[in-house]
């Protein structure tokens, strides 16, 4: 009976410190700027693409446009595969690039007005999660440019 109980309460406690996803909005990125800012939810670019490079990591802010935009640039034409999670609660977006590497040069993003800091985690060689905490409570718009490959987000409160 007690093997029962604590199975029970076991499961119980993985329910209520997991996230579940299901509940997400799943939005699918687009290849321009829509205006469009969303502060939870899940989103991808759904092509597949040959491998890249992420070659740095480029900020800026400028008050009159309410926003700061971070770019994420790439030593390819097309953007890789891309999975984000834009976590309100936290105050967290975790991005996943699929078959992609991160360049060696890439050092200190510098100040920015609503990102305390950015942490990568190569997965392996094909494989990178970068994971970006903020200050406060944000709203994001993600987007890519090709030619060459770039993933956009602006940020704002």
């Amino acid at each position: 009976m007690k093997l029962y109980i604590i199975s029970f309460f076991s499961l119980l406690s993985f329910q209520i410190f997991s996230q579940d996803l299901m509940v997400e909005r799943i939005r699918k990125i687009s290849g321009n700027k829509k205006s469009l800012y969303f502060n939870k939810g899940i989103f991808h670019n759904g092509a597949p693409t040959g491998k890249a490079t992420l070659k740095k990591v480029r900020h800026s802010y400028v008050k009159r446009n309410g926003y700061e935009r971070i770019v994420f640039d790439f030593s390819s034409n097309k953007i890789p595969r891309i999975y984000g999670h834009i976590s309100y609660k936290e105050k967290k977006l975790y991005l996943d690039f699929f078959k992609t590497s991160i360049d060696s040069g890439i050092g200190s993003f510098g100040n920015s007005h609503y990102v305390d800091s950015i942490n990568f985690f190569p997965v392996d060689k094909e494989s990178l999660s970068v994971e970006l905490i903020y200050k406060n409570r944000v709203s994001i718009e993600v987007f890519y440019l090709d030619s060459p490959a770039r993933l956009v987000l602006d940020i704002r409160s």
